[in-house]
């Protein structure tokens, strides 16, 4: 997994031009490196990721409430009852210190089928303003030993003058695990230590004095294990097929509104969720538009970065936060999730649901791409006869350029290692088949399935 540093949507190739430099070329893997990597990968036999959302009545009802109640209905919800307590909360970014009244809902012990090295919450929900909810992880290790509860996120939807400024949570370890922006991530993964069961906290704030409420649909997380690996073996195009995806690019966006991560420049998350946001036929109010310059184009990608950014990681990069995003447009489900194969990602592009990736790579290693980062979102949209995947990467200077089609086993390769060399030669984390995936309330019978074979309903 990469680290904050890492995860920064800066294209390090073309930072690198323009100071003049030349990237460095990568070191190959030694045979030894490649060889245990793919050890790793035959010997995993069991099952590498873990999907865990709690969104039916049901669900809502196992969970253990204090001020809390579930909804019932065609979309099922957890809304605050009786609030449990009051709170003074300081907030680091405004420098208010406001009241809240709260209560809370922890889910019931998960025992994901694979003990874990690292776990992605991600929650749907609508936050009123005068409103903002709180996500928390606590889990249980391998060896007996319990971690303490880990802020997961601190959300609001909007960002006005009642609001709370959404924002991840530095400097969270026990000494064993650590908090990277907005992953639950084991420290020393050789050491054998994994996450062997987890629970979630929801905590809902209001103003006091108020009936208003968050209403939470969906909150869950994906729990994983994948080996490390420099590369992955190569697996057989089984899809021709190319969704109808919109096409935006982040460039066109290059120093709009800096203070949301320097501009375009960095926008490809929320640039790549306002892509799929649209296929799905979605999209903001001309009312949700008016703060934008009238002078700049797609407005709804400027929107997209300012209701994503997180305050403290300084970025539109915080993965869940671009899934609780997507999720508050009409009757639309979001996660972040990891895929194990090619073959998965084939699958949900096959029923119509195209997906969101993160991956990281030099210059080189992407025929066609032109740059090279450190961390970035792109959109597959589909796969061409041949297997090549067909790509909307917002790394592109104009609309028109966003569709790119890059070489299968290339683009494979840099999406699910977790392991790879950087410019400098060092190696660092790759993100391991990450990926947000973006339906609506009501999929088809082929949607249900392909989700469902994920282990996400």
């Amino acid at each position: 997994m990469t680290r904050p540093a890492s995860r920064r949507t800066v294209l390090t190739a073309a930072l690198a031009a323009a100071a003049g430099a030349a990237p460095v070329a990568q070191a190959a893997p030694t045979a030894a490196a490649t060889g245990q990597a793919r050890a790793s990968a035959t010997a995993a036999a069991g099952p590498l990721v873990d999907n865990r959302f709690w969104t039916s009545y049901p669900d809502w009802r196992q969970g253990a409430p204090a001020g809390t109640r579930a909804l019932a209905g065609l979309r099922p919800a957890l809304v605050i009852a009786t609030p449990a307590g009051r709170i003074d909360y300081a907030d680091p970014h405004t420098g208010r210190t406001a009241a809240w009244e709260y209560a809370t809902w922890t889910s019931p012990v998960h025992r994901p089928a694979v003990p874990a090295t690292e776990v992605i919450a991600s929650w749907n929900a609508r936050t009123p303003a005068g409103t903002w909810l709180q996500v928390e992880l606590s889990g249980t290790y391998s060896d007996g030993t319990a971690t303490p509860w880990f802020v997961m996120g601190r959300w609001a939807s909007g960002d006005g003058g009642s609001d709370i400024r959404r924002t991840s949570v530095d400097d969270q370890t026990d000494g064993r695990s650590t908090i990277w922006t907005d992953t639950f991530s084991v420290d020393d993964p050789a050491s054998g230590l994994r996450l062997v069961s987890y629970r979630l906290r929801l905590t809902l704030y209001r103003a006091p004095g108020t009936d208003l409420t968050p209403t939470v649909w969906r909150v869950g997380a994906m729990a994983s294990d994948i080996p490390d690996r420099f590369t992955v073996p190569a697996s057989t195009p089984a899809l021709a097929r190319e969704l109808a995806v919109p096409r935006y690019s982040q460039n066109t966006h290059v120093g709009q509104y800096p203070e949301y991560d320097n501009g375009g420049e960095a926008w490809c998350s929320p640039t790549s969720s306002q892509m799929i946001i649209e296929y799905w036929g979605r999209k903001p109010t001309a009312d949700d538009l008016a703060w934008v310059n009238p002078d700049f184009a797609d407005p709804q990608v400027c929107h997209a970065a300012r209701h994503t950014y997180d305050h403290q990681y300084a970025g539109c990069g915080n993965w869940p936060f671009n899934a609780a995003y997507a999720a508050t447009y009409r009757d639309m489900n979001a996660v972040v999730t990891r895929l194990r194969s090619l073959g998965e990602l084939e699958n949900v592009v096959r029923a119509g649901i195209p997906a969101i990736t993160s991956q990281s790579f030099l210059k080189g290693e992407l025929t066609g791409a032109g740059y090279g980062t450190s961390g970035h979102l792109m959109t597959v949209i589909g796969f061409t006869a041949d297997g090549d995947v067909i790509a909307n990467d917002p790394a592109s200077p104009s609309n028109a350029a966003v569709r790119r089609v890059y070489r299968r086993r290339e683009w494979e390769n840099i999406w699910l290692r977790t392991k790879r060399y950087n410019a400098s030669g060092k190696v660092v984390s790759g993100t391991g088949g990450v990926c947000y995936l973006y339906w609506p309330e009501h999929p088809t019978a082929a949607q249900r399935k392909a989700l469902a074979a994920l282990g996400i309903r």
